[in-house]
């Protein structure tokens, strides 16, 4: 058979990116696999036993395959890298009063990044993962859309992919199901991969408790921000909280006070170490302001903007609204209210199933609020 060209595959070790690897070793590639080595659990200071795509057992479950197929397979010790990128970062957004996404920077920032330096030493044309997203060309433009399966879509995590990042990606799993990469492994024999459970925690947060992380991470922080007001929406003090970074905008859980109705996390403020507490509708927002943009499928959103699905978290379904691109932010006005929405988190906009772009929010807003209004909201 004639190789269509040599391509690195990004190996975790669990089923996605296996039968991603094994498809595109059958479609006729020169693969070669790369299990990336991103944090080793005792640097957290956790006590949970190690899994996941850092652990021992994933990085043979991945040579495994390498081996069964005949096609090589490296280990990357980019540790250093994703500390200082992910990591640190992670830390700085709660230290700003934000919620970070680690994931999406890490795709963007180390992943593909790492993987591209390598394939380039290596000679490879391309990359691929077992991402369940899509790539397709328009109008010179690389555009990442919907993976057919709608309840592991993965386009929201990769709308920092840059251009000429995605003009090398291969995406083999987006055209499939869950229920059919799961078929494809017993197939093939590897019906270890389909008995194998999925991490959905973070991966250097193994215990899912990031207050304790950071409080491990930055042994100092504690004792700097303890002891700030818990205020209502009017700037009433009503008790005292254990020090802002250790919220998020939506938090419901783990207030440790009670306040004789059901009290959410409404805003974060740094500044004066204080925690806004209020009802579920006061999380409501018509709008908000977006930075650090990345455009996938325009190199610009036209001056009259665009009518486009905005989604403000993964899981989200999205709201319809209205955007316009003012100098480097977007500025997003809902067609309906939009719940908790958090700085510091990826807002990703859709028109149908194609990525127009995305960014990081930076501010919320309710409309007729000052920061509606860009000059408003530079100055504040």
């Amino acid at each position: 058979m004639e190789k269509k060209g040599r391509v690195l595959v990004a190996m975790s070790g669990g089923i996605d990116s296996s039968v991603a690897a094994v498809l595109l070793h059958e479609q006729g590639y020169e693969v070669i696999g790369m299990t990336m080595k991103t944090w080793d659990y005792a640097s957290s200071g956790g006590d949970k036993k190690e899994t996941g795509c850092c652990s021992l057992d994933s990085i043979n479950d991945a040579r495994h395959i390498a081996v069964s197929l005949g096609f090589p397979h490296y280990i990357l010790d980019i540790r250093e890298e994703f500390g200082d990128s992910v990591i640190d970062y992670f830390t700085n957004e709660y230290i700003e009063g934000r919620t970070p996404n680690p994931c999406v920077m890490c795709n963007t920032h180390i992943k593909w990044d790492a993987l591209l330096r390598r394939a380039d030493q290596l000679g490879c044309e391309f990359i691929a993962t077992g991402h369940y997203a899509q790539i397709r060309e328009e109008n010179g433009r690389h555009i990442i859309s919907k993976g057919v399966d709608v309840l592991k879509d993965q386009s929201y995590v990769l709308w920092g992919v840059s251009q000429e990042s995605l003009a090398r990606t291969i995406l083999p799993l987006g055209h499939l199901t869950k229920a059919r990469i799961r078929e494809m492994a017993t197939e093939r024999g590897f019906v270890d991969l389909v008995n194998k459970s999925e991490s959905y925690e973070i991966c250097f947060v193994p215990d899912n408790d990031y207050r304790g992380f950071l409080k491990r991470r930055v042994p100092e922080l504690e004792e700097q921000v303890k002891g700030g007001n818990f205020i209502d929406t009017e700037g009433k003090i009503i008790g005292k909280h254990e020090g802002y970074p250790f919220y998020t905008v939506g938090q419901r859980k783990g207030l440790g006070k009670a306040f004789g109705y059901p009290a959410f996390v409404i805003e974060i403020r740094k500044e004066t170490n204080e925690v806004v507490i209020g009802k579920v509708e006061d999380l409501n927002r018509t709008g908000m302001w977006v930075g650090q943009l990345n455009l996938q499928k325009y190199d610009s959103i036209p001056v009259e903007g665009i009518e486009t699905i905005t989604k403000v978290r993964y899981k989200d379904a999205g709201t319809a609204g209205h955007i316009e691109q003012q100098g480097d932010r977007i500025k997003v006005d809902f067609a309906f209210d939009v719940s908790g929405i958090a700085p510091g988190q990826a807002a990703v906009f859709y028109e149908g199933d194609d990525v127009v772009g995305g960014g990081w929010i930076l501010k919320s807003y309710q409309k007729g609020s000052v920061f509606e209004n860009i000059q408003s909201f530079q100055t504040t």
